[in-house]
């Protein structure tokens, strides 16, 4: 089977686009041609695929012309962004949409009668599990993602500032919003947090083990699942988050849910660095958690099973 998967928004690194689904077909023995903004974000392709780079948030023309040529030869088109989904080329293979926002219930619908749709239901959001990761340490908190104001970049500044007498620091790892790039590096330059930029999320996993807390913040704007507390869980840290996150750590008892402000972040993080066997427990029932149903090798085969179904392709063929 030749799959082409395609994003003009997504960095090219993305965990679940490139470290899960396209890793899963290349391990199958599929082909796979991946059109994403490699130059804007100055990433070489991985060895093993076809690389088409496209512009980051290219026009429907250039994302048009883009897909053309990722397409040609293709059995399955799997896009993850809507712009790619409104630049089609005419002549195309069946197409697969991955829908990771909320969307109206009618748009939704209408999608899905014109093409075959990945959710949480048909693709389950997971992570790579550590086997054995090291016990939540007591010095340091962690956020993985992406940094914006609706997702809590003024509190975690805020947080930062409130940890130093208490002899923990903030590590932030993740791409940040145009707009609150200047407070990041301004709380950075005064020495109050640590803010890594963008990176790979199976070295960004490896950076947060050891930490007392992972932090999952954000406000009534943001209205998914934020994978990143599957990350923690893989890792074996308790998790901080705000309702966005309740269902899945109320769920496991892996952490702790607090309201998007700083003094009620800031007293759970107090309340896990004085309470050593309360982390460990935390932590360690989301690790089991997230072995049991959400690391990813095992929802891998399942996956791939399902594309070469989107794709039509039969068992004998691909024995051929």
């Amino acid at each position: 089977m030749r799959a082409c998967v395609a994003t003009t928004v997504h960095h090219p690194e993305d965990a679940r686009i490139m470290h899960r689904q396209i890793r899963a077909l290349l391990d199958a023995g599929h082909e796979v041609t991946y059109v994403a903004p490699f130059t804007h974000f100055n990433v070489t392709p991985a060895m093993g695929l076809t690389a088409v780079d496209v512009a980051h948030l290219a026009s429907y023309g250039r994302a048009r012309g883009a897909l053309r040529r990722g397409l040609r030869g293709a059995d399955l088109l799997i896009v993850h962004d809507h712009r790619m989904l409104q630049a089609l080329p005419y002549r195309r293979p069946p197409v697969v949409w991955d829908l990771r926002e909320h969307i109206a219930p009618r748009r939704l619908a209408r999608a899905q009668r014109r093409h075959q749709v990945i959710t949480s239901a048909v693709v389950p959001e997971a992570t790579l599990v550590a086997p054995s990761p090291p016990p939540p340490g007591d010095t340091r908190v962690v956020h993985i993602g992406r940094l914006s104001a609706e997702r809590g970049v003024t509190e975690l500044i805020g947080l930062a500032e409130r940890l130093v007498p208490h002899g923990v620091r903030l590590d932030l790892i993740g791409a940040a919003a145009r707009d609150v790039r200047p407070l990041l590096r301004d709380a950075q330059r005064v020495g109050l947090l640590d803010w890594f930029g963008y990176v790979p999320n199976r070295h960004a996993l490896r950076m947060a083990e050891g930490a007392l807390a992972g932090l999952s913040l954000a406000d009534a704007t943001v209205r998914t699942l934020p994978t990143k507390i599957m990350d923690y869980m893989g890792r074996g840290l308790p998790v901080i988050t705000t309702p966005q996150g309740a269902s899945l750590v109320e769920e496991t008892g892996c952490g702790m849910v607090v309201p998007l402000e700083v003094d009620a972040v800031l007293n759970a993080v107090l309340e896990l660095k004085e309470d050593p066997v309360r982390r460990a427990r935390l932590g360690a029932q989301g690790h089991a958690e997230a072995r049991l149903r959400h690391h990813w090798p095992d929802h891998a085969a399942a996956f791939v099973a399902r594309a070469e179904t989107w794709a039509g392709v039969t068992a004998h063929a691909l024995a051929v």
